[in-house]
């Protein structure tokens, strides 16, 4: 069963236990996933690696807007978004942890033979390909330089 699929039938799963928060989140996913499917220059496929991607994104998104919600005083909005970011995270591989990011971000530098910062362009390349879906891009991005100093 992909990943389309799964949406559909946890909607009628929610829908039968009557869980506002994670139907709310599904039907999102849905709709984005419909709309990737339609897409101009779309196959009318939606293959794994697209549907991560876009469950990546819309996590950001919930997590970028609670962080408003919060400095802006509106705790209940910020809750919301938070708990359907909880729901679509679900649907993605476990993050690395730091220390595992970090052992990894090691052996890709050693592997691209990066010395100094001005080389963070070819171990960024290298590692956002390799680690992607499993480390956030600004996390890659802040141990690399880290790591280059």
């Amino acid at each position: 069963m992909n990943l389309y699929d799964q949406i559909s039938d946890d909607i009628k799963k929610a829908m039968l236990a009557k869980d506002k928060v994670r139907l709310e989140a599904l039907r999102g996913i849905k709709k984005e996933f419909i709309e990737a499917k339609t897409a101009k220059g779309s196959t009318g496929e939606l293959d794994d690696a697209v549907a991560m991607k876009i469950l990546q994104k819309m996590v950001k998104q919930r997590k970028e807007s609670a962080e408003i919600y919060s400095s802006k005083g509106r705790p209940e909005l910020a809750e919301g978004e938070l708990a359907e970011a909880a729901v679509i995270e679900v649907y993605l591989p476990k993050q690395m942890s730091a220390e595992e990011l970090k052992e990894a971000l090691k052996a890709i530098i050693a592997e691209t033979g990066a010395a100094a910062p001005s080389d963070m362009g070819k171990v960024m390349g290298v590692a956002s390909k390799r680690l992607a879906g499993k480390a956030d891009g600004r996390m890659i991005s802040e141990q690399v330089k880290l790591l280059l100093q």
